[in-house]
């Protein structure tokens, strides 16, 4: 039976203990890293990586709509780009790089803070604009800091938009439109959901010619989803905390789709993680608070049926969710394949369409 047999493949892949960091890396020729968006959002290219069979196949991003059937809904992440990187100077007179984490009231926030010398206890940092800052505390690797004004209108007026470490270039004012969607509406993310950086008005059409309905959820995306695992042991990695939201319309959206045999398609990791979190009690419920969750090879999916994403990382987080959705060993050849086909890598890269394995999902009563 060469079903069960693609069954017993991806149940060991997804199983087995995959759990060193070193188990997810591939290589990358350096210039395969896009350091520029696309002439056009959605003229970058579309791998398809079907997880059930492994079988690969090369598209552009605007045959997406084709991919889908108007009993699919499409859920993006609406949470918009917050231009997070500012340079102040201590009182010292020592150069100060902060990159907004998240804002934890009107005037207060968690930043990273790079300088020549860490800051020390109830620091001041003189900013643009006439404006400072003080240093409250820590909170392990970021810093609490009280500003003299309103936290996200300062990022909003001084700040750059923080592109990733992988881009070698400096923003660009380009960049203000093209790292951020076009439907990004609710401020707090610090980098850009990526997957979503394809879609633009002709994509839209399309999807509503065809009758494709969408949703929208918030996860506003910090600067942690860059830093790289400390540990070997991936159990051992604790992951950052990112503020989610999934409103009640969006559980109701999801389950009318269900009733008449309609996939759930996340546009991105970040909507896979905020979903995934609201399904963490075995249920969709509507969820609104802060979510760690970390998808490794093992877990059991309980929303997502198929994931519009980008290229990521070697021996990354989001890496280790795919391979957990498609299994590690048929992402990790999916990977090979666009590296020799020379597909553009990570946030201005082009993009895949990914349905899994059946031994990665796991279905268990209706969204509420």
């Amino acid at each position: 039976m060469p079903g069960a047999a693609v069954y017993a493949i991806g149940a060991l892949d997804n199983m087995r203990a995959i759990m060193r960091r070193h188990d997810f890396h591939f290589d990358l020729p350096p210039e395969l890293i896009a350091q520029q968006p696309a002439a056009e959002r959605s003229s970058s290219r579309l791998l398809v990586l079907d997880g059930a069979s492994g079988a690969i196949s090369d598209r552009q991003f605007r045959n997406l709509p084709e991919l889908l059937t108007p009993r699919d809904l499409l859920i993006f992440n609406d949470t918009r780009v917050i231009p997070a990187r500012v340079f102040g100077q201590k009182s010292s007179g020592g150069r100060v790089e902060l990159l907004l984490e998240r804002a934890t009231g009107p005037n207060t926030a968690l930043v990273q803070a790079r300088a020549s010398k860490s800051l020390k206890a109830h620091a001041e940092i003189t900013l643009p604009g006439g404006h400072s800052a003080r240093l409250l505390g820590r909170e392990g690797d970021l810093f609490h800091l009280e500003f003299s004004c309103d936290v996200l209108g300062f990022f909003e007026t001084q700040g750059e938009m923080p592109l990733p470490p992988y881009i070698a270039r400096a923003p660009e004012a380009p960049d203000r439109e093209r790292y951020q969607t076009v439907y990004a509406r609710t401020p707090g993310a610090v980098a850009a959901p990526t997957a979503g950086l394809h879609f633009d008005a002709a994509v839209f059409a399309r999807l509503r010619e065809l009758g494709i309905a969408h949703a929208f959820i918030t996860l506003h995306v910090g600067a942690g989803t860059f830093q790289p695992l400390r540990e070997d042991d991936i159990d051992a990695h604790v992951m950052h905390a990112e503020l989610a939201r999934v409103p009640a319309e969006v559980c109701k959206a999801i389950a009318a789709a269900r009733r008449v045999g309609g996939r759930i398609v996340a546009v991105g990791t970040t909507v896979v993680r905020s979903l995934e979190a609201a399904a963490a009690g075995g249920r969709l419920e509507p969820f609104h608070g802060d979510t760690r969750i970390f998808i490794k090879p093992g877990h059991r999916f309980r929303v997502v049926d198929a994931l519009v994403t980008n290229f990521h990382l070697p021996e990354s987080t989001l890496l280790m969710l795919c391979a957990a959705f498609v299994g590690r060993e048929r992402l990790l050849a999916a990977y090979a394949h666009a590296v020799a086909a020379r597909y553009r890598f990570f946030s201005y890269g082009d993009a895949m369409f990914l349905t899994p394995t059946p031994a990665a999902v796991e279905r268990s009563g209706e969204p509420a």
